[in-house]
């Protein structure tokens, strides 16, 4: 029991750095971050049920998915913000540190998927073995990390980092989940 947690606490580390990059936005407001959380912690309950039923049904080992999500997601992080970034310079937009309700909307949504994944990746790895204490270890840590990032972020002393500094560790931390899925699957 104790390594499907310590995994849940380890791979949800990358929700501190969402968190980060959230207190940095001058409209996100606290609530925003509950509403989210409440949201994934959802996810994660239909993650660990989903795993359950699918993992006999998968005919090579899950950790092949679970290694290249990650990583896609991650990738997906990070490209999404120079993307963005790159948008607004070509439309003219100033970077006044304000984003829009559908932006935080998005957010919440791959926070909350890769949540699930997250959910869905420990289970597979821990089946049979595999209890309910994994999605609930998840949507915890994902609150507990980005809550207090989210507070860390409103300090005057953080609001200097760049908000880009935030969105490449928080993939980075995704991609190397992802490739650490890998080499389990190949056993490197």
């Amino acid at each position: 029991m104790f390594m499907p947690v310590l995994s849940g606490l380890i791979v949800s580390v990358d929700a501190f750095f969402i968190g980060l990059s959230l207190g940095l936005q001058k409209r996100c407001r606290f609530l925003y971050l509950a509403v989210i959380n409440a949201f994934l912690f959802g996810l994660c309950i239909l993650g660990f049920l989903i795993a359950g039923q699918i993992y006999e049904a998968i005919p090579f080992d899950p950790d092949l998915i679970v290694g290249f999500a990650f990583i896609a997601l991650g990738l997906w992080t990070i490209l999404q913000y120079f993307v963005c970034e790159y948008i607004k310079k070509r439309k003219g937009v100033a970077g006044d540190g304000s984003t829009s309700v559908k932006t935080f909307v998005l957010v919440g949504l791959v926070m909350s998927v890769e949540a699930m994944l997250i959910t869905m990746g420990i289970t597979f790895i821990f089946l049979p073995g595999s209890t309910f204490i994994i999605p609930l270890t998840v949507a915890l840590a994902h609150f507990g990390y980005s809550a207090l990032s989210f507070y860390i972020a409103r300090t005057k002393h953080v609001k200097r980092i760049p908000a880009v500094i935030s969105y490449v560790i928080s993939g980075v931390a995704l991609i190397i989940y992802g490739v650490m899925a890998l080499f389990v699957e190949f056993g490197v």
